[in-house]
Parts: structure tokens; sequence; C-alpha cells
């Protein structure tokens, strides 16, 4: 009989190859379990999920309870659905006024989609433009605008009147015009390796949407819901977006995304033509109950508020290690770079060895990131710091 380990190798659909990947039997708040009973401690969250930790009880309790009353029902938008409307309501309470129309989704990449979709049904205009060095997602709208020509150029013809700018520079802000429908930006470029914006460059950006009527489009898919120290990553810079993207770590630990805008804007996407856009399974109701709970969590917990100090407990004890030459943070996201003298490759087989799940960014290679559930202890954080420096040692020594 074939093993979980071979049937993984011979049916699943792989986006990239790992030599031996390791297997996962468990979990439990910053904690993986492998097969052979080892504590791994994550230090991705699944990319920016795991926010409330993994398996925290408020969210198992509340999948817990509304499995008991339904799952799927009917496409969205039919029927008034409790979990839905409750976390619609409560990401509405917590944005300004003109994101108050939350439109849920399964994922980041359907979420872009749609914003993109909206972005044009709402001006008429067909040119979209992204930046440099951005991830948006995979599906083919969002592909179109992701900001690295080596993961799309293999599947174009994309989507067309696409305009890549170079971000942090002002003058390329100059190619936003009157025949431009939208600008989707990440407030922090995050698989370029954490890139924070330079002083008033956000408000630049705003303020050249403003007198073009682009709409511009916040992607906080990895920044969102409290990675940052603010529930929302725009927070930090006082700009308010026409369109939000969230996911990842807006459902606990279950997949769903939402984009957020005005109800007048999304009003546009239910007449001239009637379902203007549609899913099966966004907003499922188990997903949405999973959702509330995780946000309760974020509040009660302080999870938002120790975000910084946290984060800055990592920068002060790795700041002036020899095998680093640049850390940049914002709240528990943090990119770290290798100085020359590192292997990175080794360093991440390193990491591996001494049970540190670390992974690099897709358009850095020369940095790792930290990004810890957000339920992370200070006790925690510095066990987690003994054996990030074991290994930055050992991969000098080699």
């Amino acid at each position: 009989m074939l093993t979980t380990r071979q049937l993984f190798q011979l049916h699943l659909g792989l986006p990239s190859i790992e030599i031996d990947p390791i297997e996962i039997v468990g979990s439990k708040g910053i904690y993986l379990i492998d097969s052979e009973g080892n504590k791994l401690i994550d230090l991705v969250s699944g990319v920016s999920v795991s926010n409330v930790g993994h398996l925290h009880p408020r969210v198992v309790h509340a999948i817990n309870t509304q499995l008991e009353s339904y799952m799927h029902i009917m496409v969205y938008g039919k029927f008034v659905q409790s979990p839905q409307v409750m976390l619609a309501a409560k990401l509405a309470e917590n944005l300004p006024q003109s994101l108050d129309s939350v439109y849920f989704v399964n994922s980041g990449s359907e979420a872009i989609e749609g914003a993109l979709k909206l972005a044009k049904r709402i001006t008429g205009r067909t040119e979209l433009i992204g930046f440099k060095d951005a991830y948006h997602g995979g599906t083919a709208g969002a592909l179109s605008l992701l900001g690295n020509e080596t993961l799309k150029n293999a599947f174009r013809p994309l989507l067309p009147d696409t305009r890549m700018l170079r971000f942090n520079n002002f003058d390329d802000l100059n190619q936003i015009t009157d025949q431009t429908a939208c600008v989707l930006v990440e407030p922090v470029q995050a698989e370029a390796g954490i890139i924070l914006p330079k002083k008033a460059y956000l408000e630049a950006i705003r303020e050249r949407c403003n007198e073009t009527g682009a709409l511009l489009i916040f992607d906080e898919i990895q920044m969102g819901m409290g990675r940052t120290g603010r529930l929302f990553a725009f927070e930090n810079y006082n700009i308010v977006p026409d369109i939000l993207c969230l996911a990842k770590a807006l459902g606990g630990g279950m997949p769903i995304g939402a984009f957020i805008s005005s109800k007048k804007n999304m009003s546009t996407l239910t007449f001239n033509p009637e379902l203007g856009h549609i899913t099966t399974f966004g907003g499922h109701p188990v997903c949405c109950a999973a959702a509330l709970a995780a946000f309760d969590v974020l509040f009660e917990e302080k999870l938002i508020v120790d975000a910084a100090s946290k984060g800055m407990r990592y920068v002060n004890a790795l700041k002036s290690h020899r095998a680093i030459s640049e850390i940049r943070q914002i709240g528990l996201m943090l990119g770290v770079e290798v100085t020359q003298r590192v292997n990175i490759n080794l360093l991440m087989k390193i990491f591996k060895k001494n049970h540190l799940v670390v992974d690099q960014f897709l358009f850095n290679e020369n940095a790792f990131r930290i990004a810890p559930p957000l339920t992370i202890t200070m006790d925690e954080i510095d066990l987690s710091l003994v054996k990030i420096i074991q290994s930055l040692d050992e991969a000098l020594a080699n």
C-alpha cells in the first residue's frame, strides 16, 4: 500500500518541487506537528493566514456551532445568511464610511478579480495600473497586474491595456491618466521583501487618482487583519482606498476573501447586467463564522496593539548579527536580508533542520520572512530567536 507521501507525489498538482516535504499531522498555536512528532515553530503563518494561531479554540467553536445549523445553501445573494451579514457588518463598523459594502469571495486572487471588474464597471475605462515586484494572485486578471515577468510570461496573452510602475518612484505616477480605470497597489509590498512606502508616496498616489478619476485599489491580502499593528495597513498612512481587497487572515484559517467599496459603487454589479459578479462559495457560512470569531480574537486578546512590539523584539535581537545586512519591519512582519556571506538556500535547509518554518520571498531571494501568528508570546519569540540565531551561525560556519 502506498504511503501518504508517495500519494502526495503521484496525485497532487504541485506548483514547485520540494525534495523532502514535511508531513503535518497536527497544529496548535504557533506550532506545527510533523509525522515524526517534532514541534515546528511556524514563522510564516501559512503566508499571513494564521494570525490568530493554529486551531484557536474560539475559531474551532464557531466552526462547530455553524456546522450544526447549515453549510452551503445557494449562490451568494439568494438567501439571508446570518454569518455573512454579521461579518459584513463587523467589517463595515471598522472601516471608513466609504467602504461600507462587502462582496465575499473565496480567496485573494478572487478578491483582486472582483475589484478589477468593479473598477472597470464604475469608470467605463480599460487601463489597469500595477507595480513591479507586486504579487496579487495566480488567476488571469490578478496575474496581469502581477509585477514579475518570469511568473507571467508563459501565460500570455493576459489582460490588455495594463501598465507597470516602479514602487516608490514619484515620477512614474504621471503615467496615471484620465484613461486609467484603477491603480492596484499593496500599501506595503510583501513578496518584494517587505518594502515600505516612502514618506508621502501613498498620498501622492491618492492625489493623482483623485486628479484623473482613477480608482485606488489597496491589496491588503497579506497585510490586513492586524499584521501591521493596525487592523488594516492603510490606517498606518491615513489614506483611504476606493476599493479594499482582503483574504488570508480574514478567515482565521478558513478560506475566504472580500473586496470592499461603497454601496453605490458595489451596486454597479447588480444591474446592467444583473449578476455582474457571481461566486458559488463566496461567503460560505462556515468560513464567515470562523472569520467573525477570528475578528473578535484580534481585539479581545490585544493581538493588533501588541504586533509592533513583538516585531521590534525580533529586530532588536537580530539587527546586529553579522549574517544580516538589513531588516525591514512593520508590525509583526519582517523582511530579513542576509549578507553575501550567507548561502540563502543552505540557510533554508538549516532552518528546516532546526524545526523552524521559514521561507523566502517570491521576488527577493536574498531575504527571508518572519511572520509568526500574532498570538506568539514574548517567551515564544525568544525561543524562536535562539533557533534563528543558531541557524544563522551555522550558515556562516558553512
